[in-house]
């Protein structure tokens, strides 16, 4: 039986045409703007997109005119492969941008793939992402009449290779310093929170996640001054899940801090931007001494090996 492991993510733009593609699709997902009318769904994604488009472009061109999301994850399908060899092939969809599930399924049929394994690349479990994704694929793969066989992984972060991959980063982040003299924020893409109330499980994965990665730091001898937790890419002016990040820059009294994007195995415009460029500028404003990005796992030989032992587990 030929099978097939294939990485899922939210996608991002391949270039600055792609970014109204993006929105577009995004905001028509009934998994984010979520309401019984798909015409009222379709207005309010066409409005969003009308508002955000020129702004996203700016956004994109300020870190290469593209999502860097997109070559990274093209650079694990190639190691990923290069453990794999012949076992199985290796490739991904996006959700909103190329490739889709519609192209990548249709290629993979046509290769006689009778078995599919379903990664995807989101640590932690929300409707918003990860069942969206997976759904996406299943929907579509039903679509086009492939008699496929899937096997899905839901979430990650509990993995301990991953974990040590998250370590390995944050030791990148802090050189030869001592991790006393750092605060340590863990950031997390925020959810709106009636989500959340809905029964989403995001938040709990999130907190869970900090907590495990809090002891293997400790058990390794990182000891920050203070370990945090906060939110970041709230959209619109309804509740989302708190502390915001911006607000957790304003209260913290030591000045050097270390961020980690513990929502993302992938860097995309979140971290490059968001992160690295938008905030940095804040923490600049706000006397901070130090302020560093944690680079997210995207192709490193850890995260390799976790897809890899991912796979290996639920074959």
């Amino acid at each position: 039986m030929k099978e097939a492991i294939v990485l899922l993510n939210m996608g991002g733009p391949n270039n600055l045409k792609e970014v109204e593609m993006f929105l577009h699709n995004m905001f028509n997902d009934p998994y984010i703007i979520r309401t019984k009318s798909n015409l009222l769904r379709r207005f309010i994604a066409g409005m969003i997109t009308l508002i955000r488009t020129e702004k996203s472009q700016d956004i994109y061109r300020q870190i290469g005119g593209k999502s860097p999301l997109i070559d990274h994850t093209r650079r694990l399908v190639q190691a990923l492969q290069g453990e794999i060899g012949e076992e199985a092939v290796v490739d991904f969809v996006m959700r909103y941008t190329p490739p889709m599930a519609l192209e990548v399924c249709t290629k993979l049929k046509n290769q006689g793939v009778e078995k599919v394994y379903l990664i995807p690349l989101y640590p932690q479990y929300s409707t918003t992402t990860t069942q969206s994704s997976l759904d996406d694929f299943e929907s579509v793969s039903h679509a086009i009449g492939w008699d496929v066989i899937t096997v899905e992984i839901k979430h990650f972060f509990l993995h301990e290779t991953y974990n040590r991959c998250l370590i390995e980063r944050i030791k990148e982040s802090l050189g030869e310093e001592s991790a006393e003299n750092f605060d340590i924020i863990f950031s997390a893409h925020s959810l709106p929170q009636k989500i959340v109330d809905q029964g989403d499980p995001y938040r709990r994965h999130v907190i869970s996640h900090v907590n495990l990665i809090e002891e293997l730091m400790r058990r390794g001898g990182l000891n920050f001054h203070r370990v945090h937790v906060a939110y970041q890419s709230k959209v619109g002016p309804m509740k989302w899940l708190e502390p915001s990040l911006e607000e957790t820059l304003h209260t913290i009294d030591n000045k050097r801090i270390i961020i980690v994007p513990i929502a993302f195995a992938i860097d995309n415009s979140e971290t490059d931007f968001e992160l690295s460029i938008e905030y940095a500028k804040m923490a600049h404003e706000l006397g901070y001494q130090s302020y560093r990005v944690c680079h997210c796992p995207n192709d490193h030989p850890l995260f390799v090996q976790t897809l890899k032992e991912l796979y290996e587990k639920i074959r």
